[in-house]
């Protein structure tokens, strides 16, 4: 805003004007009309599988997909393989997350710290993990433990890549002024590093809970006698194609509840920072 001074003309601020989010109303529409598609893409696989353009053998109808996730709820395999599942993509987050934090944070901060850890990390990353699935089954057995790590394994790597660069990404000159104003490390830290870096780092997590799913899909179809892994090999080996749909949207569901959760989270996290009206998220 601009100080007017006697016998000048006032001129109008130039400053731009604050993006405001979206009315309710207009909230509610786009979350309707983001189920437009999805909703299309059923309505024309049951007209194909009706009509016979899509053999049943080959892919299921929706109307029989959705008989075979009652039977199978109903028989409990689905609540048990759900249930384990989870608690593997669970633990092999937390592992690898953490790891993945730590590491992004150290290297990101001190030099050392990104002489020592960023070479390797940048090495391995180029490694497509699910190849070791192999080499994880010789190493450690068909126990629990190769899943786990798959999956720690595969969250690591984004996890570190984006608080990594969340932390370089910081402006020096903010750490100049948090110095200045007398903060010690871990005031600097909290203070500029975790504001700094964690919109970065939000979009890390988003991407390591893909690679999560991804990864225990993959881990559970190869070496596993229980999981929804398991429960899609074996309807593989009846050619139960309407069960093998079930886990695959069981596992897509999964997949968009944790990432709307991460966004949920994102969206109150970073209140502070201006974004597009009308854009969803």
């Amino acid at each position: 805003m601009f100080t007017t001074f006697p016998g000048a003309p006032a001129r109008a601020s130039t400053s731009p004007p604050t993006p405001s989010a979206p009315p309710p109303a207009r909230r509610r529409s786009v979350s309707w009309q983001r189920w437009i598609s999805p909703i299309a893409i059923v309505v024309v696989w049951q007209l194909a599988s009706s009509t016979g353009l899509l053999a049943e053998d080959e892919l299921a109808s929706p109307w029989r997909v959705a008989a075979a996730a009652v039977d199978v709820t109903a028989s409990g395999e689905l609540p048990e393989g759900l249930a384990i599942s989870l608690a593997r993509v669970v633990v092999g987050f937390l592992l690898g997350a953490a790891l993945g934090l730590v590491l992004g944070v150290w290297s990101g901060l001190s030099r050392w710290g990104g002489l020592l850890v960023d070479p390797p990390v940048q090495m391995l990353r180029t490694l497509p993990h699910l190849a070791l699935v192999p080499l994880f089954i010789l190493w450690f057995g068909v126990d629990e433990t190769p899943k786990v790590l798959l999956v720690a394994l595969g969250v690591l790597f984004p996890i570190y890549l984006n608080v990594h660069a969340g932390v370089r990404g910081v402006d020096p000159k903010l750490f100049e002024v948090a110095r200045v104003s007398g903060f010690d490390r871990r005031e600097i830290v909290r203070h500029v590093v975790v504001p700094g870096a964690l919109p970065s780092a939000l979009t890390g997590l988003r991407l390591a809970l893909g690679i999560a799913w991804l990864s225990i899909v993959v881990a559970e179809t190869v070496s596993a006698d229980t999981g929804l892994g398991y429960m899609i090999n074996n309807a593989r080996e009846f050619l139960r194609t309407d069960v093998i749909v079930v886990g695959l949207v069981v596992y897509a569901l999964l997949g968009l509840g944790t990432d709307a959760l991460v966004r949920r989270v994102e969206r109150r996290a970073l209140r502070w920072r201006p974004t597009i009206a009308g854009t969803p998220s």
